[in-house]
């Protein structure tokens, strides 16, 4: 008969977990980005199938090229973001009930941002910013194409699956053309959005009571602390 593991077993399997989660994802993302940012100049298009084109933007703001804030707030808005949820996890690491592909989700949404504060807070001093058709170079001698925090960065996933022109009768966009995906993304986005996903359709309920174990732990905590001061 198969035994519960223990409450610091299941801590460190949680821990090596999303660790490993974060460390492959942020690897294999910033290898792609660099790659692109080194090997292609800004707007090369390189179809891959007719539906999966590798195509080399830069944006300043936030997932799939959207630009909402000013630069250097959204970056330290994302290192905020990615603070807050290892401070829930390590908040959370020993609860009972919590499955572990709740943590799989929580380890791809900390990876993503991670993946692009890397660009904003690194890459405006690391790389240059050539004209087309030039290709950028890391630690060029004139020195980056921006300062800290405020690196663009690097997007190049782009899935053109379909297009059509809407017909001239059709209210609004009749005879503008519409592509679907049109969005530019990068594999970070797309660890933010996979995570996304997983908690709302599948992990809803861990992330439920997660907040609340989380809640407690923070409410337990101040108890002692008054109950330590009024001894």
């Amino acid at each position: 008969m198969a035994t519960a593991m223990p409450e610091k077993g299941v801590a460190a399997t949680r821990i090596w977990l999303v660790v490993a989660i974060i460390m492959a994802v942020m690897l294999a993302d910033q290898i792609m980005k660099i790659w692109v940012k080194t090997n292609f100049y800004m707007g090369e298009d390189l179809p891959i199938t007719s539906w999966w084109h590798l195509k080399f933007i830069e944006n300043n703001g936030m997932a799939f090229g959207l630009e909402l804030w000013n630069k250097i707030v959204l970056s330290l808005g994302r290192i905020a973001a990615v603070a807050l949820f290892i401070w829930f996890l390590a908040k959370i690491r020993n609860a009972e009930g919590l499955r572990a592909g709740f943590f799989v989700a929580v380890a791809l949404i900390i990876a993503g941002a991670a993946g692009n504060i890397f660009d904003c807070v690194f890459y405006g001093k690391i790389f240059n910013n050539p004209m087309p058709p030039e290709l950028a170079v890391a630690f060029p001698p004139g020195g980056g194409y921006a300062g800290w925090f405020e690196g663009r960065v690097v997007d190049m996933m782009y899935f053109p699956l379909f297009s059509f022109y809407w017909p001239e009768w059709f209210p609004f966009v009749g005879g503008d053309y519409f592509e679907f995906f049109q969005f530019i993304f990068n594999i970070a986005d797309a660890s933010i959005c996979v995570g996304v996903g997983l908690l709302i359709f599948f992990y809803s309920s861990d992330a439920a009571k997660a907040f609340a174990i989380a809640g407690n732990s923070d409410k337990n905590g101040e108890d002692d602390r008054k109950n330590g001061k009024t001894k």
